[in-house]
């Protein structure tokens, strides 16, 4: 047997080898198995790749005479011609950013599993992989699906030096453009080859929102100012971003701005402290890019809020009000108790404990200062409960003190009016049998008489 020629064509994409056999009488001849690979090659400093296939060839001889077969395999490596295969810089940058949070996003692609990357030159330096990724340029391999070839992708900040910026303010635009040349090898030859390109990206001259805020004694009031411009951001109002369901509940817009006007009890706010007769709270406002998320601009507001937290009453009984802050993250308000651990709240949810009692319940202590007549008792976890908490997370230990004063020795004022009466009340004359029983006490008591035996009762 042997092989007369044989061809390579590309279809849909693959090399498809064909061979002619020829077999001599009394052969036979079987293709079994095969081996496939890409392989990658520099001519020029161009990039190529061939497709190698390697039938089994097995080959049997039938002697007529000693009826014995001899047979023997054989492997047949068939290599196309090289093949042109120019790598491309494909640019994904987005262009609907401001400049400070702008990145290039460059894939350099496709090559065979045998091409690694080694370095990048830039107008000003050569950087290595590690030094680019430790420079912030995030440089990755990625791999197709079925894990046949591979591309680098990258992204560059626009406000890193590497970057060239030209501003062109009769235009209200900006140029960024990066200039780069890939440094590449092929392994096991080690067969250096590089690749050049030029990116470039066009923004508008944005000016950045601005943010500012106040308060008055229920509410915060932030304002976001975009400067005519098309707002271009989302906005994170404590941990929620602002849906049509919240801005219903707090935006106010403008012609260039809007206003949120936010409660400070609003979930969506803080409590940083509590005070006896105050609270402050903070309310934090982030605008963020939609498309990747990164922070446009941050704006904290705090604030301190007249509030009752302790109400004294004059039959004797007391309600406080414990407020969870943001120290205490992992508590729950419906654990806390009074100095009486069996006293819980008579109302709480994540936010709040309300409690309702009674200055002589609950373990609450008394003691006169001068005219004074004071009150104390304190909110806090029961001691069991603090220790777990303790031991499983960094929570601070939660206590709030209460009291009440009352003035022992007061005048108060009543005052009252009267109205004439149409008629005078008067008592009819009236006849019958009154009925009068009378008794002797034993002392000035008048807790313990005389009983009947004891009469006459003899001084």
């Amino acid at each position: 047997m042997r092989v007369d020629n044989h061809t390579s064509f590309l279809k849909s994409g693959k090399p498809i080898c064909c061979l002619k056999l020829r077999a001599a009488e009394g052969q036979t001849t079987q293709i079994t198995g095969r081996v496939t690979f890409w392989l990658s090659h520099i001519q020029d400093d161009q990039y190529f790749v061939t497709y190698t296939i390697e039938p089994m060839l097995e080959l049997l001889w039938i002697e007529e005479v000693a009826h014995e077969d001899t047979g023997y395999k054989v492997l047949f490596p068939i290599t196309t011609p090289p093949m042109a295969r120019p790598p491309q810089v494909r640019n994904y940058t987005p262009l609907d950013t401001v400049p400070e949070q702008a990145v290039f996003v460059l894939e350099l692609g496709t090559f065979n599993l045998d091409v690694e990357l080694l370095n990048i030159t830039f107008p000003t330096m050569v950087l290595t992989v590690a030094e680019c990724n430790a420079r912030g340029f995030n440089v990755q391999e990625q791999r197709s699906l079925d894990n046949t070839l591979k591309s680098f992708r990258m992204e560059v900040p626009f406000s890193d030096p590497v970057v060239f910026k030209e501003r062109r303010a009769e235009q209200g635009v900006t140029t960024f453009t990066l200039q780069l040349i890939y440094g590449l090898v092929v392994f096991p030859e080690y067969a250096p080859f590089a690749h050049s390109a030029v990116v470039d990206a066009v923004l508008l001259d944005i000016v950045p929102p601005s943010v500012t805020g106040n308060c008055d004694q229920e509410n915060f009031h932030i304002t976001v100012d975009y400067r005519n411009q098309d707002p271009f951001f989302v906005v994170l109002v404590g941990k929620r971003l602002l849906n049509h369901e919240l801005a219903q509940q707090y935006l106010t817009e403008g012609d260039a701005d809007f206003t949120i006007t936010l409660p400070f009890s609003s979930p969506d706010a803080v409590f940083e402290s509590v005070h006896s007769s105050s609270v402050r709270s903070r309310l934090d406002v982030a605008l963020l890019n939609p498309y990747n998320n990164m922070t446009i601009k941050y704006f904290s507001l705090a604030c301190s809020f007249l509030k009752t937290l302790t109400e004294c009453f004059s039959n004797g009984t007391m309600t406080a009000l414990a407020v969870k802050v943001e120290s205490a993250p992992s508590l729950n308000p419906g654990q806390l108790t009074l100095s009486n651990p069996a006293c819980g709240p008579t109302y709480s949810d994540d936010r709040f404990a309300y409690f309702h009692f009674t200055v002589n319940s609950c373990g609450t202590t008394g003691k006169f200062i001068n005219n004074v007549m004071l009150y104390e008792n304190e909110i806090s976890l029961p001691d069991e409960l603090e220790v777990k908490l303790n031991g499983t997370t960094s929570s601070e230990e939660y206590q709030l003190k209460v009291s009440c004063y009352y003035v022992v020795n007061i005048t108060r004022t009543l005052v009252f009016l009267t109205r004439p009466r149409d008629n005078e009340p008067f008592a009819e004359t009236g006849t019958g049998r009154l009925m009068v029983r009378m008794r002797l006490a034993q002392d000035a008591s008048y807790n313990t008489f005389h009983k009947e035996e004891d009469y006459p009762v003899v001084r």
